[in-house]
């Protein structure tokens, strides 16, 4: 398939990255791929806070089936073999998830289908199945505000879970008599969990970020003691394995980045090497944010590292920042320099005389 329109363009983009990375691909996949289903509410679905899939995302129900149909195009140029494979809620009752409003069963298969190469060994390819319709984590939200449970009617709880009729505490969850395992020590998350018969993860809404963070594990008591011995008796092994960890890092954050500034010369031959280097560090360090450490940075696609180009442009070359701190709100700030932008790419797509 040679997409043509901007849309079949984004989709194929998406697709391609999702099936390189994981073996596989789904229409989640994609909307998150493109932006039209934010990965933050796409966690408020898979928890219960929102009714369908399509409440979350930011365009309409038509524009979804648009990109679909652009998906299911792509799937058959490429031949891929259909898997069908489980969706359920991270609630106690471990509903189905919904994905359309009108709950159509032949579109709600058709998200439910994720897609594989048509040469994928056949274990692997039921290993795939059975891994994407493993269950997901308890989720329990640390309440920013008092709430009512519905169950019991208690308004002094700080945990709750999300039930269809509203929100539960804990006592009525039958999850009171697990205890919180702050996060930050991944050694001890990780085996207190394996150990652990019932364990759920707690996270808390981060107002600024506009996104849910996990806090911890509940867990049983027994299962942070058994963790707790473990970890005891081979820190010394994992401090070292740990510095083994950042060595490897280091060098392949430094071979992204060597790669990017690469690529910024091939768009951009007439951008000063010192600039590109800058570019590369600044939008390829990790844990930034930032479009090189995206799906698409990481990928090398040109449009990401287009757009970590002109990020930088607008704000090293160009009045940008002093508008916006005399007020200037930020859609009048672009606009105001847009031209500017424009003059220093221009230039910069010349070869250098």
């Amino acid at each position: 398939m040679q997409p043509a329109t901007k849309l079949e363009r984004r989709v194929v983009t998406a697709a391609e990255q999702a099936l390189t990375s994981r073996r596989y691909v789904s229409p989640l996949d994609v909307l998150t791929g493109i932006g039209w289903v934010p990965p933050g509410l796409v966690t408020d679905w898979q928890q219960g806070r929102a009714p369908h899939l399509e409440a979350v995302a930011v365009v309409s129900a038509d524009r979804l089936a648009d990109a679909l149909e652009v998906f299911h195009r792509w799937v058959d140029s490429r031949g891929l073999r259909p898997s069908e494979v489980e969706y359920l809620a991270a609630t106690r009752d471990r509903q189905p998830l919904r994905f359309t409003a009108a709950g159509d069963p032949a579109l709600e298969l058709t998200y439910r289908t994720h897609w594989m190469p048509a040469d994928l060994p056949e274990r692997q390819r039921e290993q795939l199945t059975a891994k994407q319709s493993k269950p997901p984590e308890l989720v329990v939200v640390q309440a920013l505000k008092a709430f009512t449970c519905v169950g019991c009617g208690r308004g002094d709880a700080d945990l709750l879970m999300m039930e269809n009729a509203g929100p539960v505490c804990l006592t009525c969850a039958d999850l009171d008599h697990l205890v919180f395992l702050p996060a930050g020590d991944a050694a001890m998350t990780r085996r207190a969990k394996k150990a652990s018969r019932l364990a759920a993860v707690v996270v808390r809404f981060n107002r600024s970020r506009k996104r849910y963070e996990r806090q911890g594990l509940l867990v049983e008591e027994a299962a942070v003691e058994q963790a707790e011995h473990e970890c005891l008796s081979d820190e010394d092994a994992r401090a070292r394995r740990r510095e083994r960890d950042r060595e490897r890092r280091e060098a392949a954050d430094e071979t992204f980045q060597q790669e990017l500034a690469q690529l910024i010369f091939q768009l951009f031959p007439g951008c000063p090497p010192p600039r590109a280097a800058a570019i590369s560090e600044h939008t390829g360090t990790r844990g930034s944010g930032r479009v090189g450490r995206s799906a698409a940075g990481r990928a090398l696609d040109p449009d990401a590292v287009t757009r970590a180009v002109v990020a930088s442009v607008r704000h090293e070359d160009t009045a940008y920042d002093e508008l916006l701190m005399a007020g200037v709100p930020r859609d009048q700030a672009r606009e105001q320099i847009r031209n500017d932008i424009d003059r220093v790419l221009d230039r910069w797509r010349r070869e250098p005389s």
